[in-house]
């Protein structure tokens, strides 16, 4: 008879794995509907959801509604059991003993960035949402991506609207499912310029690009980490590292804002490395050497890898760099006048295009 080989599991893996299952067995589901902006229409999403699953026989209420709701969202409600907030010293607060009272299968809860009043068992709404999934009651709410903490800054960067109350990165992470609500450019603009509410100039097409970009990747990070949990819960190991090395090569002839925003949030998204490298020229002018001073600070803030390169050619130096470094991406910015720069080496884009092979290079224009 052939020897059948077994390989002895180890104990504390299964340990996980049994606390891993128990824990979601435990747990109600999250889904958050993120927006990128006000006005995409995140809410109707989510009671509409509550509405279906409600007509699909699933025992839902609605746990909380933001104060202003569009015509469309009141009429979804009117066919919601829907458990009214609580004033409590003149705030609206989520009745949270009262959805334990009814206990129901799925909780709508719209709004998750609102703070409670002093002396609240929990201090935000986000906190209240925790405990309703301790229960094993599943949440779905919705939130617009400038009240995600870290979120905050780069959102008030692009669209000069800052904002107080917030929610961690942590409790989307968190999250089962995110679904970013996404809507025409040109319907998103109209909203915006529609809004009574809006203090300051809505944003034009390039910002919503931008915040677009930052909410889908968000949604892309939520699922890798749902990834990584799966394969820790069930004691796989996950055997790649860093995939992604974004090169950021600064010129003095541009402001490079855009670049190292872009290249931060490439790095982020595939949990990778951002270099930033720069021609230490010391004939530079004192205009010049104070845009490089402004990149290079906003660089360090973003947590790149800054590295001065020093050589005749700058395009052999930058690509010298890549190589060395396993470099994946590159980017670059094409200057309006390219001046001594394509005088002495021709056009310094082209040429490091024609170099990069196997390298992605993306070019910003100035």
């Amino acid at each position: 008879m052939a020897e059948k080989s077994m390989t002895r599991p180890d104990p504390e893996v299964l340990l996980q794995q049994v606390q891993a299952a128990e824990e979601n067995r435990k747990r109600g589901r999250l889904k958050i509907f993120l927006g990128y902006i006000s006005g995409v229409g995140k809410s109707f999403r989510m009671f509409d959801e509550g509405r279906r699953r409600r007509e699909r026989g699933e025992d839902v209420v609605v746990g909380a509604i933001q104060p202003v709701n569009s015509a469309e969202v009141k009429e979804l409600l009117k066919n919601m059991e829907v458990i009214g907030l609580k004033n409590v010293e003149g705030l609206q607060v989520m009745d949270v003993p009262a959805i334990l009272h009814r206990l129901p299968r799925v909780c709508l809860v719209d709004g998750l960035a609102y703070d409670n009043p002093p002396g609240s068992l929990h201090s935000k709404r986000w906190q209240d949402v925790e405990e309703l999934l301790a229960t094993g009651i599943s949440v779905i709410a919705s939130v617009n991506l400038q009240y995600i903490d870290e979120y905050r800054e780069r959102v008030e960067r692009i669209t000069g609207k800052r904002i107080a109350s917030t929610i961690p990165l942590s409790f989307v992470h968190s999250a089962d499912e995110v679904e970013v609500v996404d809507v025409p450019t040109q319907r998103c603009l109209e909203r915006a310029e529609g809004s009574s509410a809006q203090k300051t100039a809505p944003p034009g097409p390039h910002q919503l690009s931008e915040l677009r970009e930052l909410a889908l990747l968000l949604a892309a990070d939520v699922v890798d980490r749902q990834l990584e949990k799966y394969l820790k819960d069930h004691g796989i190991e996950q055997q790649w590292g860093v995939q992604e090395r974004v090169l950021v090569f600064i010129r003095p002839c541009l402001n490079a804002q855009k670049m190292l925003e872009s290249g931060r949030r490439n790095a982020d998204r595939f949990h990778g490395e951002l270099f930033v490298a720069y021609g230490d020229d010391p004939d530079l002018s004192s205009a010049d050497r104070a845009v490089l001073e402004t990149n290079l600070t906003m660089a360090r803030q973003l947590n790149a890898q800054i590295e001065p390169i020093q050589a005749e050619d700058p395009v052999n130096a930058i690509m010298g760099f890549a190589r060395s470094h396993g470099i994946t991406q590159i980017f670059i910015g094409q200057c309006t006048q390219e001046n001594w720069w394509q005088r002495l080496w021709g056009n310094f884009v082209v040429r490091l295009i024609r170099e990069a092979e196997g390298i992605d290079v993306r070019v910003f224009p100035n």
